[in-house]
């Protein structure tokens, strides 16, 4: 079950819950991480971001699975393996996600140009 974006808004904009809900603390870069080097462990995006707590990053992750952008699949194991990745309703995101890290370099936003030169040198590998 999804939850609705606009429980998270009492605003009119109908773009108000889906912002609100990317403008939490380390969920773009969790999305980046993700789309970036396609579906991750909890311990690789953990290394990746080494000053979130691991509270927040699964506070992060709960919330973006509960919203249907990341699907959490969990292999009977021990210890259990846990793995994330991007859903069709996240991939929907991709296109606002890639506008947007081409506006923060036209706008020269403190890394935005070298996490979006790292992204393209990916693709064409």
């Amino acid at each position: 079950m999804q939850i609705h974006l606009r429980q998270n808004s009492d605003m009119q904009c109908p773009m108000d819950g889906l912002l609100r809900m990317l403008m939490g603390p380390w969920t773009t870069y969790i999305l980046w991480l993700i789309r970036s080097n396609g579906p991750q462990r909890f311990g690789q995006l953990k290394k990746q971001m080494p000053t979130i707590s691991a509270k927040m990053l699964t506070e992060r992750l709960r919330m973006l699975e509960e919203v249907g952008i990341l699907h959490r699949e969990q292999e009977e194991s021990i210890p259990p393996k846990v793995t994330y990745s991007m859903t069709e309703r996240g991939n929907d995101l991709n296109k606002v996600l890639d506008d947007l890290a081409k506006l923060a370099v036209k706008w020269d936003c403190p890394g935005a140009e070298k996490a979006a030169r790292e992204k393209m040198s990916k693709k064409m590998s």
